[in-house]
């Protein structure tokens, strides 16, 4: 039997999932910690990346006792933004500034000012954002400048496995899309912006689409991984679009929805249509030839984590939901603006802040717990509403992913709230998968992306819209409300 691994360092783990036969064969993830040394900063070492991921692709091969040489092809993908910058030899300058970092405001003030508010929406697709790389280089010019004077290579974060891989300094379309340097339009480095800002082309890697082979496993990464020298490497994708591809979103007509630490909201396109305001990103799709919208919020699955660890740390995930769902729809008049580490769609505000609204002595637990489901959901909405505005057809069923569609009451109030049935994934592995799949495309298993999705993306269960939907189309508005009054208020709370 042959097989492919798909690779995916996320924000938490660095994960190996081996595919074959039509199916998973097995999966490895080694956890990743993240450092936050100062407020609104969150960083990561991109050597525990290549740690965790040489120790996760071994550990499938032992632990399948496949020979290495049945492994056919690698394919990448993982966190979006992150800065990773590299000297002249490709050694790490400084720890990797990550997507949920949000020290760099003034830069991307500096960005927008030097291209004009439009002009940077039209080339880039989207505005100027904290989480994004371009303004995380910048900072660092301003604030390392000793290592900015070193800087010969710029990487995102799974393109630093890849080059650990193969040696080459490479990435995709999609993943590129979420640095502010790219033409999204034309699928190319924006010379305008680069020039703009002063950042030398030659240190941005070479641009591949999805499926492309970008090299081969050397002899150092075979020593360290156990993969055979030579195992070509697939250009992969941004975590998002690798995982709407592990949920057979290739054509436009699809929208799908991911829980996961953040949220996200995403429709394939069939041509670059960005929207005027920028307050939805459009991107490349890991698909060559086509687009995405999408819209992410900073804290979704990532909210309830804090809730419990915060509030219930010894109470188990299972009794809180069960709790919350003797709680009635609407939470007796309870809010909760989940905005816990800033916020991206639809206010680009690294500022903005979490707050429970409209709390009384009547409210127990279970409803304060159904709130930050329901909080995230209208969040989410969010999304969905802006690109029904910007004329994305909507689907007869959306897709939904990640660790928070494994609950049956999420899921419900994602479909009430939405008032648009789900169907949950087929398989959890999502962004691996889709890593995955793009490397059986690559090196010819299929002749195209949709026809692996095809083969390879099962239908999961359907979750329809109940009578709750009512309730929560009274209260969306309110929660619509909540942001535009907090917003001066959350400055004077940094």
């Amino acid at each position: 039997m042959d097989y492919v691994l798909g690779l995916d360092i996320s924000t938490t783990g660095a994960k190996a999932l081996l595919l074959g036969d039509g199916r998973v064969i097995a999966s490895h993830t080694v956890g990743q910690s993240v450092s936050t040394p100062h407020p609104l900063w969150s960083e990561q070492n991109p050597e525990d990346w290549w740690d965790g991921i040489s120790e996760a692709i071994r550990s499938v091969i032992v632990d399948t006792g496949i020979d290495p040489t049945a492994i056919k092809a690698v394919g990448v993908t993982g966190q979006m933004h992150g800065l990773v910058i590299l000297d002249s030899a490709g050694r790490v300058l400084r720890p990797s500034i990550l997507w949920n970092d949000q020290r760099t405001q003034a830069q991307c003030d500096q960005i927008t000012e030097a291209i004009g508010p439009i002009e940077v929406i039209r080339i880039t697709g989207s505005r100027v954002l904290t989480g994004f790389t371009a303004p995380k280089l910048l900072w660092v010019r301003r604030s390392e400048p000793g290592v900015y004077r070193r800087i010969a290579h710029v990487l995102l974060p799974k393109d630093y496995v890849r080059f650990r891989l193969t040696g080459e300094y490479a990435t995709d379309t999609s993943d590129a899309s979420g640095t502010s340097l790219l033409d999204v339009g034309a699928r190319a480095w924006s010379t305008k912006v680069v020039n703009k800002l002063e950042i030398k082309p030659e240190w941005l890697p070479q641009l591949y689409e999805g499926p492309e082979i970008t090299g081969g496993v050397t002899a150092a990464a075979s020593r360290a991984t156990g993969l055979v020298k030579g195992t070509p490497v697939i250009a992969g994708a941004g975590d998002q679009a690798a995982a709407a591809i592990g949920m057979g979103l290739t054509a436009p007509g699809l929208v799908s929805v991911t829980i996961g630490t953040s949220g996200v909201v995403f429709a394939p396109l069939e041509h670059y249509i960005y929207e005027p305001n920028g307050s939805i990103h459009a991107f490349c799709h890991a698909v060559p030839g086509l687009w995405h919208w999408m819209g992410v919020m900073l804290s979704a699955a990532g909210a309830l984590q804090w809730y419990h660890d915060t509030l219930a740390p010894t109470v188990r995930f299972e009794m809180l939901l069960a709790e919350a769902e003797s709680a009635p729809a609407g939470s007796d008049g309870l809010l909760f603006l989940p905005y816990l580490s800033g916020e991206r769609t639809p206010h680009p505000d690294p500022l903005a802040r979490g707050a429970f609204i409209g709390l009384t002595a009547r409210h127990t637990r279970g409803h304060m717990t159904r709130a930050v489901l329901e909080g995230v959901a209208f969040g989410l909405c969010d999304s969905l509403s802006l690109m029904r505005d910007g004329g994305v057809p909507m689907p007869e069923v959306m897709r939904l992913a990640g660790g928070g569609s494994r609950g049956a009451l999420w899921r419900q109030i994602i479909a009430d709230v939405m008032d648009i049935p789900v169907e949950t994934a087929s398989t959890a592995e999502g962004s691996a998968l889709g890593a995955g799949i793009l490397a059986m495309v690559g090196i010819g298993w299929y002749d195209s992306v949709a026809a692996a999705c095809e083969a390879w993306i099962g239908r999961g269960d359907v979750t329809g819209v109940s009578d709750d939907r009512a309730r929560y189309a009274d209260l969306y508005p309110v929660y619509r409300t909540l942001y535009p009054t907090l917003h001066d208020i959350f400055p004077q709370l940094v």
